[in-house]
């Protein structure tokens, strides 16, 4: 999938787009007052105010069709300049407008683009006429508050793309429909993977296959460490306001925290791990031969996001980091850092997962620590990626308010990006929580701290594998890994479950579905649920002392003795295989 953003062509062609929707829904909707019309990576979106009218599904066919009469009416898209006042007097009429003027200088000159009646405030470029816009899908509508404010309206946007042929739009619609197929909220209702309750909006609820997935995950994730020199550790989930001031999270974090008071002191329920990482390397005195110290923590955070925000597993309020802090001295840094860098690319491919680096700077505001520190701090990063062999670009301005980072931006099957692993520099808080070491020579020195992430969030890596995937999970991660079928529930039991017994004794999740239903409906039910591996046992099976074996997507069914069928299971959860499977 094209990012829309990054393609110069195709960005100017869906802001000029959003132009056209609002000009398309202000025709309908007199009334309608628009706040922002932004270009996204699939495409574009314009958030409106439409009274007490509302745009539903069912109404995006009439607002596209307005937007081909627009089109074909060839207007021509001109760009307007004007003083602050000329610009509140142009759009004096719509509050969403006139709060952005008001919030620029009074000699900055503003740009607006007309077509026909239509006139909107933009800073450009546009095509040149409507004419340009003829190959566009508005795809969804969906709530948003005004600024991202849950204390403000609640607007209407509206998704769309445009692309520059039929051919790209209808390639697109494409691709929609096999990431709807995909997606990973249907998937886990179907799947009976997890669950979301309005009793508790944003924390998922684990359902027992989500947890077997979950454990999954745990168990390589924690081997993967052991084997890379990490010790484990578990900090608690509330801690007093005094360490979060210290951290600076109090300062620049204190709007997304959930508070409370015991004993008669405020007391916050953790949004990240590192403060309590930091009491657990200051509990003991360190020297410069225990470095480096790497301190791993599954840690469940919980952070307030806006009810608007909250989407399944990927946008939650309680969610567990695959935190790991790590201490050294400056000159371990590097190695550790391309050390770090071997480890990510090793835990990806395992997924199948491909993915790109960005160097996050320092922000422009909130952010601590001196400016050279931050400088000193990137040019490591960046000399370490080189070491490592890693093609980066620079992200300006998206550091943490802390230091600087590495982001890892996943590419899934269906060509999706999703933020996931991180590595960040921090020369700050070792500083604010007074972190020491016994240098060589007797003298206390200060350790580097790194803060590494690989899954990111567990939660939300899950909901990016479910789609990945697309439910369909390799052996050694599928819920339920071996589906045994007896053709005759009569007469083929007891060596279905012999088989079972044997797959069990190996470690295998295995099921035997020996419900009085016909054969095929019990084989489509494997293939509903996604079961990797169905064995179908009949009377040339128990004669044979074999199983014959049909894997999730295949038509094909392929004889094995059971010594080899139970070699093929055991080398593809050890070895863990991906097969590849038609795609949706």
């Amino acid at each position: 999938m094209v990012n829309i953003k990054e393609d110069p062509q195709l960005n100017v062609l869906n802001h000029s787009s959003a132009h056209l929707l609002a000009h398309a829904v202000k025709r309908l909707y007199p009334q309608a007052h628009f706040w922002v019309g932004p270009v996204i990576e699939d495409g574009f979106y314009y958030d409106i105010d439409l009274g007490d009218d509302k745009i539903t599904e069912e109404d995006l066919p009439k607002i596209e069709s307005m937007m081909r009469k627009i089109a074909k009416e060839d207007k021509r898209i001109t760009r307007i300049e004007l003083s602050k006042a000329e610009a509140l007097e142009e759009f004096g009429d719509d509050p969403y407008k006139v709060d952005i003027i008001n919030n620029l200088s009074d000699d900055e000159t503003i740009s607006a683009y007309r077509q026909a009646e239509f006139i909107d405030l933009c800073r450009g470029p546009h095509v040149e006429t409507t004419k340009k816009m003829k190959y566009f899908k508005l795809t969804k509508v969906s709530g948003a508050y005004w600024k991202g404010d849950a204390n403000n309206k609640m607007l209407q946007r509206v998704y769309g793309i445009t692309f520059e042929t039929q051919e790209d739009l209808d390639a697109y619609l494409e691709w929609l429909e096999a990431a709807k197929a995909r997606d990973h909220k249907k998937l886990g209702r179907e799947l009976e993977l997890f669950m979301m309750s309005e009793y508790g909006p944003g924390f998922p609820f684990w359902l027992p296959n989500g947890m077997t997935l979950r454990h999954a995950l745990d168990e390589y994730y924690h081997a993967a460490h052991v084997r890379r020199g990490y010790v484990f550790t578990q900090t608690p989930t509330m801690l007093n306001k005094e360490l979060w001031e210290i951290s600076g999270h109090w300062q620049n974090y204190r709007d997304n925290m959930y508070t409370s008071t015991i004993d008669d002191r405020e007391f916050a329920i953790k949004p990240m791990n590192c403060p309590g990482g930091m009491l657990v390397y200051k509990n003991g005195l360190h020297s410069y031969r225990d470095l480096p110290i790497r301190l791993a923590e599954m840690g469940t955070v919980h952070r307030h996001e806006a009810s608007g925000a909250l989407n399944g597993l990927f946008r939650v309020r309680s969610f567990t980091q695959d935190d790991a802090h790590l201490f050294m001295t400056e000159e371990q840094l590097q190695d550790e850092i391309v050390e770090i860098l071997d480890f990510i690319d090793e835990i990806y491919t395992v997924f199948g997962l491909t993915y790109s680096i960005e160097l996050s700077t320092r922000p422009e505001d909130k952010y601590i620590g001196e400016i050279s520190v931050w400088d000193h701090s990137e040019k490591i990063l960046e000399d370490a990626c080189r070491a490592a062999g890693k093609e980066f670009k620079i992200n300006p301005g998206d550091g943490a308010f802390y230091g600087p980072k590495l982001d890892f931006k996943v590419r899934d099957s269906l060509n999706r990006i999703w933020q996931c692993g991180t590595v960040q520099l921090d020369m700050n808080l070792p500083e604010r929580f007074d972190l020491t070491y016994v240098a060589e020579d007797g003298t206390k020195k200060r350790p580097i701290m790194l803060h590494r992430a690989i899954f990111g969030s567990i939660e939300r890596f899950i909901g990016i594998l479910i789609e990945h995937f697309g439910g369909a999970f390799p052996v050694w991660l599928a819920p339920t890994q071996v589906e045994i079928i007896p053709v005759n529930t009569e007469f083929h039991m007891d060596y279905a479950y012999e088989v079972a017994k044997q797959l069990e004794e190996q470690g295998v999740r295995v099921h035997v579905d020996g419900r009085n239903e016909k054969l095929g409906y019990r084989l489509r039910e494997a293939q509903v649920n996604k079961i990797p591996l169905q064995v179908i046992i009949g009377d040339k099976e128990i004669e044979n002392k074999s199983v014959n074996l049909r894997r999730f997507g295949e038509r094909a069914q392929n004889p094995y003795s059971l010594g080899e069928f139970l070699e093929l299971v055991n080398n593809e959860i050890k070895n863990k295989t991906i097969h590849e499977i038609e795609k949706d």
